[in-house]
C-alpha cells in the first residue's frame, strides 16, 4: 500500500500487508480524519462507512477516464467524446498550473490551491455537468433533475456501459475535488510511486518473510519520501544512520527528510 500525504504532511509512506483485504489501510488510517482519494476499490467503503463522515472519498478521474479508454475498442464514437470531457477537466489542471507559474513573486501572488479552486469552479463545473447530462443521455435511468429517461443506445453490461455507470454511481466523489484546491484531480503520483516497488517485487521475486516485507516498506518509504524533497537519498540515510543511535528519541521528527534539509540547507 501507499499513502502520499498532502503538501502540509509532505511523506509518501508504503506499508505491507501479507493480504489485500481492507484491513491494512483502516488500521494504517487509524483515526485519520479529512479527505481520502483513491479508486473504487470496495474495501475501502468501509472506510468511509465507518468513519461517520470524517473520512471524505475523493474519486480519482484517472481511473475513470481508464475506463473509457479502454472502452474505445468496443465503441469508438462515444467513448471518444466521453474522453474528450475528461481532458477539458485536465485542461483546466493545466491551466493552473500555468497560471500559478507565471506569476511574479510577491505579496499578491496567489497559491496554487486557490487558482485551482476559482478555476474547478468557473470552468470544470460547467464540463461536468454537460458531461454527466450526456452519460445518462447513453444509458437507461433518470436525468439529472430526477425525470425518467429513455433507453439510450449503449447497452449497461457493454464496456463504455460499465465505465458510464462506474461514474455515475460514484458521481459525488468525482464531484468532490472542485470544492477543494488543495485536491488533485487524480492520485496518479500515488499510482506512480507503486512502480519501484512492482517493478522490484518482480525482479526479486520474493521479500523471504512478512517482517522482510514490512522490512522493505519502512526502506521504501524513506527512500521516496527522502526524493519527494529533492534530497539523494543515499547521501540522507547515510547521515541519518550515522547519527540516529545518539539522537534523542524525542526528537526524531528532526531526522524526517524536510526537516533534515532545512537543517543542512540553512545559511
Amino acid at each position: 500500500w501507499i499513502y502520499r500525504g498532502d503538501d502540509l504532511h509532505p511523506y509518501t509512506v508504503y506499508d505491507y500487508t501479507p493480504t489485500h483485504k481492507r484491513d491494512g489501510p483502516v488500521e494504517f488510517l487509524g483515526q485519520y480524519e479529512g479527505y481520502l482519494c483513491a479508486d473504487a476499490y470496495g474495501g475501502y467503503d468501509g472506510i468511509y462507512l465507518g468513519s461517520e463522515g470524517k473520512v471524505v472519498e475523493v474519486l480519482c478521474w484517472a481511473h475513470a477516464r481508464r475506463k473509457h479508454f479502454d472502452a474505445q475498442d468496443s465503441d469508438l464514437p462515444r467513448a471518444t467524446v466521453a474522453l474528450a470531457y475528461i481532458r477539458r477537466l485536465y485542461q483546466v489542471e493545466r491551466q493552473a498550473k500555468e497560471l500559478f507559474a507565471k506569476q511574479a513573486d510577491g505579496p499578491e501572488a496567489r497559491s496554487l490551491s486557490a487558482i485551482r479552486l476559482e478555476l474547478r469552479q468557473e470552468q470544470s463545473r460547467p464540463v461536468l455537468k454537460e458531461f454527466e447530462a450526456w452519460m445518462r443521455q447513453q444509458t437507461s435511468g433518470v436525468a439529472t433533475d430526477g425525470s425518467p429517461l429513455p433507453a439510450g443506445p449503449v447497452l449497461p453490461k457493454s464496456p463504455l456501459g460499465m465505465a458510464i455507470s462506474y461514474c455515475l454511481n460514484n458521481w459525488p466523489a468525482l464531484l468532490r475535488y472542485t470544492a477543494d484546491g488543495n485536491l488533485d484531480v487524480d492520485n496518479n503520483l500515488a499510482e506512480q510511486g507503486l512502480r519501484g516497488p512492482v517493478m522490484g517485487r518482480r525482479n526479486y521475486t520474493f521479500f523471504g518473510s512478512d517482517n522482510g516485507g514490512r522490512t522493505a516498506a519502512v526502506l521504501y518509504s524513506l527512500i521516496a519520501s527522502a526524493k519527494r524533497h529533492g534530497l539523494d537519498p543515499f547521501v540522507y540515510l547515510r547521515d541519518v544512520l550515522a547519527r540516529i543511535s545518539d539522537h534523542p528519541s524525542n526528537k526524531l521528527h528532526e531526522l524526517l527528510p524536510d526537516h533534515w534539509k532545512l537543517a543542512h540547507t540553512a545559511p
